[in-house]
């Protein structure tokens, strides 16, 4: 009896396991098939202001099932409402190199504390750094978040109970009109007696399964699986999407940073529509743009002439296997066999580091740039690349890129597919593996500079109306004044 009692548990695990695996594989993207031409034709309505057939899009911004993005939020005009809100983010960013929803966190409060509304943010001990001493003075509400670090605690390590109880001391004073988390800095079980919270998903366990997938793929033939990855899969990450799937319900309004995490939240997640909204991430304006004189600086370090003919492709972020450069090392490789006249120039720093300088003067290891390098970074390349494989969570280094000027070529998940490079004369998009990238980029280097360059002016032209900080902030403002009075749902 002891032996068959054994024998049931797994079989019974390896069936959900197994039913969990095709429903990500076939039922998700039949979902997304179905939903298309719905989707497209909202979009319709709010992108072709000049197609008279079409009228602009208004009614209840609850039920929209495309980006707020979209919709024309005016920036001249002052809110009609001065907000008091609380942010909790599990860190704030101090240092040179923040993470990705670090900045995303600092570039939207931000530009709300700018627009007048009283900004709180409750995170974990700043690293008592130089360039901590860089920050604005937080007394100054009118032009920065005021900034509520809990103490007890190592700087950056996040300890949420701290941190509430001085969101409750702040809200005796004057209560707040809308609550926002960064992801699951607040728990479910505390949020769930917020009404008036939002909490923005950057990456939810659904797409981290398909993040294991894809790279579990790209092992050559003779390449054993990692001894971890079944533990991890079905010890950790397909739970987690069956807890996430539970506790999610707790949170009151939920805001997906990508169209096809809107539709898993939906779909998936069973979240009703009302409380999905779709606001893609911003970054600052002002700080990617084109410039001619940084692109000459740039490639003149690298020792290319202002008239060469050299294709220059650009990759951003950290050097690790799931950002994809075991692709980019490879698909590089084989296209300097055939192209003299392309360069590869990585901003970034990792364990593949010194595997790039296997590839010799054709490609250049930058290491961490800071943002004012950055931006030489971008203008100095002709293509950027993002050969992610992880489909969780929407880039910003695609967005700078864009904004820069610049086309992109990018790994084909529905996120950046439906959010991003959402028309083909944006660039380039591949299949996660080598073939399909070396192919794409010989397609990118034939087509030469001047039509990659025709390429960059459309993707700012885009980025310029879609992913600037401004309309992130304005569609996140009027997300919060809709969450303290419903007249602020009515659109426009």
């Amino acid at each position: 009896m002891a032996s068959q009692t054994k024998l049931k548990k797994p079989n019974s695990h390896f069936s959900l396991c197994t039913f969990l695996f095709f429903t990500v594989l076939f039922t998700i993207p039949a979902l997304f098939l179905l939903r298309t031409s719905s989707c497209s034709s909202s979009t319709a309505a709010v992108s072709s202001s000049s197609d008279t057939n079409q009228p602009p899009w208004s009614g209840d911004l609850q039920t929209a099932q495309f980006a707020w993005n979209r919709l024309d939020f005016s920036l001249t005009n002052p809110p009609p409402k001065t907000l008091k809100l609380a942010v909790f983010s599990r860190k704030w960013p101090t240092g040179p190199n923040p993470g990705g929803m670090e900045r995303h966190a600092f570039t939207l409060y931000t530009a709300l504390a700018r627009r007048g509304h009283h900004v709180h943010v409750f995170t974990s001990p700043l690293d008592q750094s130089p360039e901590t001493n860089k920050i604005p003075p937080v007394s100054d509400q009118t032009l920065y978040p005021i900034i509520h670090s809990h103490g007890d605690a190592e700087p950056g390590k996040w300890r949420y109970n701290k941190a509430w109880e001085l969101y409750q001391e702040e809200n005796k004073k004057e209560p707040f009109h809308a609550v926002h988390s960064e992801s699951v800095a607040l728990p479910h079980w505390i949020a769930r007696e917020v009404p008036n919270l939002a909490v923005s998903w950057h990456g939810i366990a659904l797409e981290s399964l398909q993040s294991s997938i894809y790279q579990d793929l790209i092992r050559k033939p003779d390449e054993p699986r990692s001894q971890g990855f079944n533990a991890s899969l079905y010890g950790a990450v397909l739970p987690k999407i069956l807890d996430e799937i539970r506790f999610f319900h707790n949170y009151a309004h939920h805001i997906a940073i990508s169209d096809s995490c809107g539709e898993m939240l939906r779909d998936v997640y069973q979240i009703p529509e009302k409380r999905v909204h779709v606001i893609l991430n911003g970054v600052d304006e002002n700080g990617f743009t084109s410039d001619k004189k940084l692109r000459t600086l740039f490639r003149s370090k690298l020792g290319l002439p202002e008239n060469s003919s050299a294709i220059v492709l650009g990759a951003a972020g950290r050097l690790v296997k799931d950002k994809g450069h075991p692709l980019l090392f490879e698909a590089f490789a084989k296209l300097i066999q055939t192209y003299s006249n392309v360069y590869l120039v990585v901003a970034g720093s990792g364990p593949w580091e010194q595997r790039y300088k296997e590839l010799g003067e054709k490609v250049s290891i930058l290491g961490s740039l800071n943002p004012n390098e950055l931006k030489g970074f971008y203008n100095g390349i002709d293509l950027f690349v993002n050969p992610t494989l992880r489909p969780q969570g929407l880039d910003l280094t695609l967005m700078e890129a864009m904004l820069s000027g610049k086309p992109v070529m990018a790994s084909r998940y529905a996120s950046i597919k439906r959010s991003i490079v959402v028309n083909d004369k944006f660039g380039f998009m591949f299949a996660p593996n080598v073939e399909a990238l070396t192919a794409v980029m010989e397609v990118a280097v034939a087509e030469g500079a001047e039509r990659l360059a025709e390429r960059g002016r459309k993707c700012k032209e885009y980025a310029a109306e879609m992913f600037t900080a401004s309309k992130m902030a304005l569609a996140y403002e009027r997300l919060f004044l809709c969450i303290n009075d419903q007249k602020f749902c009515i659109y426009p």
